[in-house]
């Protein structure tokens, strides 16, 4: 097996995803190595036929115990949470980078280049306010690998291909020069991070008025189901539903049919950009900066007092402005700018029809 390497990561998907980016960099530094990561069952798809990942597991009980008794020569940790802490504490290995737990239970940093990240874990100021660096250049100093600035690693298999060119064509997508998807909404845990309907529906009305050319296609997740429906309704018939029940690989084959994707700070946006694809991205209680777009998008980053702020629930008295005074024309110009800047670009990767093509595209 030559280097046995663990990674750990467990929360959130949309970093899962991003988490893939440091997976050649790992490879560089060990080229004669296996490398074993665990996470959550909801995340599985998201790592599955990915070429760097030898052994992907599952978190529960019997697998843990299987991998508390091997011995690896390196053991990553990417999340600053108590069970993958209390996981690494127990882990056999030569190296541990990332995050442990200390004998009062709290979480702490297990080697220097961990440090910064914890930083951001415990300071907000530093985290909202000072920090301009992105979460895959933080996480690579966590881990002291070589940063590269690598793209994410999300592959789809020959079948997944096939399935984007027949959905493309029950959807009525195959002769449009241009498809944007919209990604309406992402997971409950932080409800400000939706747009509202109406915003939204605004958006999608203008994007069809100003580009005729242009399909709109509504994504989303089982979350989203009722919420797609609304803006069907709102649109008028201009946008195009897809389907929200199918799971999350089947997510990520719909998302691949748009050329361009407007969304907000999700796993949808995460899944854009592993795709390759142009993006419009919108934020508000999150941190932009950790979010790299590679050259290949615009970010809307309003200059507000309150955010980002991380919040579940806005407790100020105007509410969140964030979302609640976010103009739909600001989405319509990004979209626009995006596609006026890699017009040729997204026409030859469109004609390529291609998943995860190679070619170098420029801003």
């Amino acid at each position: 097996m030559g280097t046995r390497i663990l990674l750990v990561n467990l929360d959130a998907l949309g970093t899962v995803l991003a988490t893939t980016a440091q997976l050649p960099a790992i490879k560089r530094s060990y080229p004669n190595s296996h490398i074993t990561w665990i996470t959550r069952k909801n995340a599985l798809p998201l790592l599955a036929n990915n070429p760097f990942i030898d052994h992907l597991v599952e978190w529960n009980d019997e697998n843990r115990m299987v991998l508390l008794q091997q011995k690896f020569e390196l053991v990553l940790n990417a999340d600053k949470s108590r069970p993958a802490a209390a996981f690494m504490n127990l882990v056999n290995a030569e190296i541990k980078c990332g995050f442990g737990l200390n004998q009062n239970g709290a979480i702490v940093p297990l080697n220097a280049g961990a440090e910064y990240s914890f930083r951001l874990g415990v300071d907000d100021h530093f985290k909202f306010r000072i920090n301009k660096r992105t979460g895959n250049d933080i996480l690579a100093e966590a881990w002291e690998i070589d940063y590269r600035r690598d793209e994410y690693v999300l592959q789809l298999t020959a079948a997944e291909l096939a399935d984007c060119e027949s959905w493309r064509k029950e959807l009525g997508l195959d002769e449009a020069p241009l498809v944007i998807g919209v990604n309406t909404g992402c997971s409950e845990l932080f409800a400000l991070k939706k747009l509202e309907l109406d915003t939204q529906a605004e958006a999608i009305r203008q994007i069809a008025t100003e580009m005729p050319e242009a399909k709109i296609i509504l994504l989303g997740g089982r979350e989203d189901t009722e919420r797609n429906q609304r803006l069907l309704e709102m649109t008028d018939g201009v946008a195009i539903p897809t389907p929200t029940t199918l799971g999350l690989r089947a997510g990520i084959i719909l998302e691949n049919l748009a050329d361009i994707i407007v969304s907000g700070d999700s796993l949808g946006l995460h899944i854009a950009i592993a795709l390759k694809k142009y993006v419009v991205a919108w934020f508000g209680l999150s941190c932009a900066a950790e979010v790299d777009l590679y050259e290949r998008g615009i970010k809307i980053i309003r200059d507000l007092p309150c955010a980002p702020c991380w919040k579940k629930a806005c407790d100020l008295p105007h509410g969140p402005i964030c979302v609640t005074e976010f103009k739909p024309k600001w989405i319509v110009n990004a979209v626009r700018e995006v596609y006026n800047a890699h017009n040729s670009t997204i026409v030859e990767v469109a004609q390529k029809q291609l998943a995860n093509t190679e070619l170098v595209l420029l801003r």
